[in-house]
């Protein structure tokens, strides 16, 4: 705000509160934050090009088919400092222009990821102007003095650059897009973290750490010292919640503190650029996280990022962040949902592993967890699209997003994801307890439950109504039991079908058959995407 004279401050207030109310925005609903879209939840079905795909309209040609073919409603696309600023204070938004154009012809909503400072740990995106002068715009450094392709958190110049850049990016998307509302949020840097040493050794940041730790953040840890996330309440406690001292003095010598310390100064840098993005365009902002490796230590691995045991520092120098999101290329996807929704920090998924188990672990993060969305990295690599599983998933929720987002935060709903390590889950929804089998473990299934692996198995689970459920899924075979001591579950009727675009349901086939092994259970086959509604009924 401090650029700007009065008048023009009064006017962008002024304005904000004029279209405050039709903007991108998050609310709550129950026990869950949704997002809403032209005053509606919104519920995104996502997918995040690669590095390089959208820095050229050209070759973006050709990506917008295979990505409407895959049933997205929206891109995650990054937006390049060095590309829209190549000369200071000289800015060209022809890149976004066409990107806005082109998703509005293919009816896609944009989330916006913005390279600035930092990609991955590096300033591979920063502006050759900054890259070659790092007297002014100085470098991170190891313990040993050598200088970092990673711009340091420490410098002022560096901060108040890359902020600069972020404000003339929202006050354009203000100016081009909040009468359409293409861009649905904004990610703030991406992938934040120090590597190959646990924090920075400037001189700038050695001065910091031997600095009392800031009374800001000891004011909001003993605010919440009671709901901290466990594992930093434990290090505090350490110390005996010690409020007054050093970073070392107050958390401890060792890598923990490092990183600690780091996370602190990493998160005031995001704040102050996401603070002046928010003050020209106020969309919803996040921070995405590279996750740890088992048993790595800080350094080895992105560190100081917004992790879940740095969620309550996170959030302490960052207001300006909505929420905290994991980028899940790991085999254990449920962990690291469970990790990320937690302590009321909404789950969104910006990037995760493509391949054929990205299907079932999208339907498990909107069914389980309440998740805003998902979204596969390189989305634009998925061979033949139509028929890739993530289309056929995505067509489900397509259908399903009314009654998703109208249960979201009720209880009303469940999420299952099942391989040959995790076959069976037990869930108590509504007035049966249902028990969730992988299509493997059925003995006519037609898969080999002998294969090392299973292909992953996943779905959502509805109630539609005291005795009445709405299944949706793949690779899923489910039994129902009885709440009530004494009482005997059983299959009324199953029927498949689909829901249309006036959300009306389309009735398909009666299953009563062999398809539910003659009333016995329901089940979707491995490979296939359905959506099956089920009535129970109870006797003695």
């Amino acid at each position: 705000m401090r650029f700007y004279q009065i008048p023009l401050v009064v006017f962008l207030i002024a304005s904000n509160f004029l279209f405050s109310a039709a903007l991108p925005h998050l609310k709550n609903q129950g026990s869950a934050v949704q997002l809403i879209v032209d005053d509606r939840p919104f519920l995104i079905l996502g997918g995040e090009l690669g590095n390089s795909t959208a820095s050229s309209l050209n070759y973006m040609k050709s990506i917008w088919p295979k990505l409407v073919q895959l049933n997205l409603n929206t891109a995650l696309i990054p937006v390049y400092w060095d590309l829209i600023e190549p000369r200071e204070g000289t800015f060209d938004f022809m890149l976004i222009d066409g990107l806005l154009e082109q998703a509005r012809q293919n009816n896609l909503r944009l989330i916006l990821l913005w390279f600035g400072s930092w990609k991955n740990s590096m300033s591979c995106y920063a502006p050759g102007w900054v890259k070659t002068n790092p007297d002014r715009f100085p470098r991170a450094r190891l313990k040993n003095g050598q200088p970092m392709e990673i711009m340091s958190a420490f410098s002022k110049e560096n901060c108040d650059a890359d902020a600069r850049a972020f404000a003339s990016l929202m006050r354009y998307l203000r100016q081009s897009d909040s009468h359409k509302h293409t861009v649905i949020m904004v990610q703030v840097e991406n992938e934040v973290g120090m590597l190959s040493d646990a924090r920075d050794w400037s001189p700038a940041a050695n001065q910091a750490f031997g600095r009392p730790v800031p009374t800001e953040l000891i004011d909001y840890l003993t605010e919440k010292k009671e709901t901290l996330i466990p594992e930093f309440h434990a290090r505090w406690a350490k110390k005996g919640f010690k409020t007054v001292g050093t970073w070392e003095e107050v958390f401890g010598k060792g890598l923990p503190t490092d990183e600690i310390f780091m996370a602190w100064h990493y998160g005031r840098y995001v704040q102050a650029v996401a603070a002046a993005g928010k003050a020209e365009y106020p969309l919803p902002m996040f921070v995405n996280a590279a996750l740890i490796r088992p048993g790595y230590k800080p350094g080895q691995y992105p560190s100081a990022g917004p992790l879940p045991h740095l969620m309550d520092i996170w959030r302490a120098a960052a207001p300006a962040i909505d929420f905290l999101s994991p980028d899940i290329y790991f085999p254990n996807f449920a962990y690291w949902c469970r990790q990320y929704h937690q302590s009321a920090n909404p789950l969104f998924i910006p990037e995760a592993q493509k391949g054929p188990d990205s299907a079932a672990q999208a339907l498990y993060a909107i069914g389980q967890h309440n998740s805003m969305g998902y979204s596969p990295f390189s989305i634009e690599n998925i061979e033949n699209p139509a028929n890739a599983p993530l289309a056929n998933c995505y067509g489900l929720l397509r259908q399903l997003s009314h009654l998703i987002l109208r249960s979201q935060g009720t209880f009303m709903s469940a999420g299952v994801l099942l391989d040959k390590q995790n076959p069976i889950q037990e869930i108590k929804l509504g007035r049966y307890n249902l028990t969730v089998s992988h299509d493997y473990t059925w003995g006519w299934s037609g898969g080999d439950p002998k294969a090392p692996s299973w292909p992953k198995a996943g779905g959502i689970l509805l109630i539609q109504g005291p005795d009445e459920y709405l299944i949706a899924g793949t690779g899923l075979i489910i039994t129902f039991a009885s709440q009530c001591p004494g009482q005997t579950a059983s299959i009324q009727w199953i029927q498949e079908g689909n829901y249309d675009e006036e959300e009306s349901w389309v009735p398909g086939r009666w299953l009563s058959g062999d398809e539910s092994h003659q009333g016995r259970h329901l089940r979707i086959p491995m490979g296939q995407f359905a959506i099956q509604r089920i009535r129970l009924y109870q006797y003695k």
